[in-house]
Parts: C-alpha cells; structure tokens; sequence
C-alpha cells in the first residue's frame, strides 16, 4: 500500500528559482524535470498526476520529494545568511543525482599515495635525464619500483587531475638578493606606501609619482613571408625564417596615478647619457611641479650626471664631493642617498635588489611584448619605433588605467599561508 508522500514547501524566493530551472533551456533535461516535480507538488498535485505530466513512474517522483523534504531547512538557513546565487547552487545539489560508487578501484590508497609521490620527486632521482615527468615515464617508474603491477598512462592523468598536480607545468619566480631581511623589509615597505599615497599626494601637492625602467634588445625582425591570417580550424600562422634589422631600447614612465605611459626615449642604446636625458624630457612635461621616480638599482639610475642635474633642478647649494673620493658623488650608496632624500622636490625610490616584479612599469613591458613584438613583423629598426609610439599612444586612450595596489609589503601570516 502505498505511503503518504512527502509535503512540499517552498519559499518566494524558491519558488522564482525553481520556476526558472523549470524553463531554461540551456540547463539539463534532468533538473528541468525535478524543478517542475518540486513546483507541481507544491500546487497539490498527487505523486501518479506528477508522474505521468513528467514521464516518470510515481516511485521516482515520490523520491524527489522527500529529497526536497530533507533538505528544506538547510536551504533556509543558505536563503537566510547567503546571496541568491548560493540558494540557487544549494537548489540544483538537492536536484542533482549524488555520486555513484562505481567499480571498485584497481589501485589501494596506500598505491595511490606512492604514486603521487614520485610524481613530486625530480626526475633526476629516478635515473632519468629529464626535467619533468610526463604519465607514461610515471607509469613507467611505478611498474619498475614494484609499486604496481601495471598501470595506464591515462589513470596515472587521471590520479594527478584529482590532486591538482601539473608536473607539465612551471612558472618562474624571482628571488631577492638582498642579504640583509630588515633593509630588504623596510625597501618593499618604502615601494608599496609610495604607490598607496600616490593618489593623495598628487591632491595635496600635484606630485607626479612614476614607474621607470627600461626595454632593452627589442628586436626589428622581419618575416621572410607574409604571415597568414586565421581561418576555421587554423589559427594563424607566421613565418619562422627572418631578417634582424637591429634592435632598439625603450625608456619608459608608467604614471601610477593615472596608468597612462608619458614621455618614452627609444633609441639604440641604453647609456647614463641616455637615461639622463630622459629625466631632462620628463621634467619638462612639469617643470615647477614634485616628482617621485621608482627604480632598479641598475648602475645608470644614480650615476654622478644624474646627480648633478637633480640638483641643479632642485636648486641646491650643496658641494657633491668627487666620485670615488668624497662627498654625495663617492659611491653608488651616497648617490642613492641623495637622490632618495625626501626633502628634495625631486627624488627617486630604489627597488631591493633583484625585485623588479614591484615594478608596476613591468606589467606594462609584458603587454608590450605581447600585443606589439612577440608575433609583429618590421622592415627596418625606424618601422619598430613607429609601431612601439603608436601602440603607446593606443594604450593610453584605451587599456591605461591605475593599478589597484593591495600588497602592503608584510609578509603573509602563517595561517593566511
């Protein structure tokens, strides 16, 4: 004989979900039909009327409905503390059908482990004269470690897809050289307060902060043939044979304030001369007004012509002494200190060593590269530079936006980690 079936209650807001899995087209066939299951029951319809306006036997839909009775008060409490994308998440799990057990696995845990293991190891340590594994050389080790008798390269795939292992992938990364944590704490910390109070100085004192740093060995390469454009199932192609041309050296300001590129210098070389006349060029887009310029400690960011014309800008009577011998000139330390003084209208924030990826100026270099070098075709070092001022020029009227800067220099908590 059979049972009463489960009662129905639904919520508004359920009630605008449901209705709307009901007629999507683009969802399954399945939650469809158990969102209209749900709905009709509410309106009173019998379990037998249910089945045959869905197709289903009278058992099937009885089911969903003590699924949906079970689960009311938790979708309650999800409607009650979080958004409606939640709830609707929440809904289409009580509507979807749980995991089935399927064949028991092949492979015990303690195997599974063993295997994950070695794909953690360097290949090196297995006798192997490579860099990474790939899952047929990792079904392979296992089968010869005697962890298992024999394994398929596609199980091995699908162990690594289920722990998130990607030994075909790698990213770089960059370590500071600095030796001394405090001093390399107390940079960082300068860099991102000088980016954080970007916006409020340039209110208060119309103080232009700026990104600086260089684009060296950008190659004018032409491809020997025309490069063929994109059609279905092909993506386009470029000729790999080319011609160099020579190579250029951009100078580049990336204005934090802003996220706009001013004054660029491109040229064949990258020299103290050089550098020096792209401060002089800079300055003048505001000669009376305070700038702060972030950069690398290369060598030609505080040489002794850097010095001076810093100080005559700023009009300080100050004797510099004589490189290598005394005063503000004698080494690179006393250079950086001067023009790091922030008492000077003009002054410069140095990097720690080896940091360039604090380098907002950076991120910029990548789009460079992408959109303009890696896959462009030149016919002459005048056609790069041409390329390079008009994608600079687009940049600014399309892409050029501020960062939004939240790394404050501390280190991540133990937990956060």
């Amino acid at each position: 004989m059979p049972g009463q079936a489960a009662k129905i209650t639904i919520t508004e807001c359920q009630q605008e979900i449901l209705r709307t899995l009901s007629r999507a087209t683009t969802a399954p066939s399945r939650l469809r039909q158990r969102a209209s299951i749900i709905l009709m029951g509410f309106d009173g319809l019998r379990n037998q009327e249910i089945a045959e306006a869905v197709g289903l036997v009278h058992r099937q839909v009885g089911r969903w409905r003590r699924r949906w009775a079970n689960a009311w008060e938790k979708l309650i409490n999800i409607e009650c503390c979080e958004t409606r994308a939640k709830l609707r998440h929440a809904i289409e799990a009580v509507l979807t059908d749980e995991p089935r057990p399927g064949a028991p696995s092949k492979f015990t845990p303690e195997q599974v482990t063993q295997i994950l293991a070695i794909a953690c190891e360097p290949p090196e340590k297995s006798g192997r004269p490579i860099t990474h594994w790939t899952a047929r050389e990792l079904a392979d080790e296992v089968v010869k470690r005697g962890i298992v008798v024999s394994i398929s390269s596609s199980q091995v795939s699908r162990y690594l897809d289920e722990a998130a292992l990607q030994p075909h992938k790698s990213r770089y990364w960059l370590n500071t050289t600095e030796k001394d944590p405090q001093r390399f704490e107390e940079q960082v910390k300068t860099v991102c307060v000088t980016y954080l109070m970007a916006s409020e100085r340039e209110r208060n004192d119309a103080t232009h902060t700026v990104c600086i740093d260089e684009m060296t060995g950008l190659q004018a390469l032409e491809r020997i043939a025309p490069t063929k454009g994109m059609i279905a199932e092909k993506c386009e192609r470029i000729e790999f044979e080319y011609i160099r041309h020579g190579t250029l050296c951009l100078i580049g300001n990336f204005e934090v304030t802003t996220g706009k590129m001013l004054t660029q210098t491109i040229g064949p070389t990258r020299t103290e001369a050089d550098f020096v006349r792209h401060i002089e060029q800079t300055l003048t887009l505001d000669p009376e007004g305070s700038w702060v310029f972030i950069a690398d400690n290369l060598n030609i960011h505080c040489t002794e012509s850097l010095v001076n014309q810093i100080a005559v800008a700023c009009e300080i009577p100050l004797e510099l002494g004589k490189k290598g011998k005394r005063g503000v000139l004698k080494s690179v330390a006393s250079r950086q200190a001067f023009l790091s003084d922030t008492s000077h209208r003009i002054r410069f924030v140095y990097l720690p060593k080896h940091s360039s990826w604090l380098n907002q100026i950076e991120v910029i270099f990548g789009v460079i590269m992408r959109k303009v070098i890696r896959r462009g075709s030149f016919t002459s070092v005048n056609d790069l530079q041409s390329k390079l001022l008009n994608f600079l020029t687009y940049f600014n009227k399309v892409f050029a936006k501020p960062f939004r800067w939240t790394y404050t220099g501390r280190p991540l908590m133990k937990s956060a980690a």
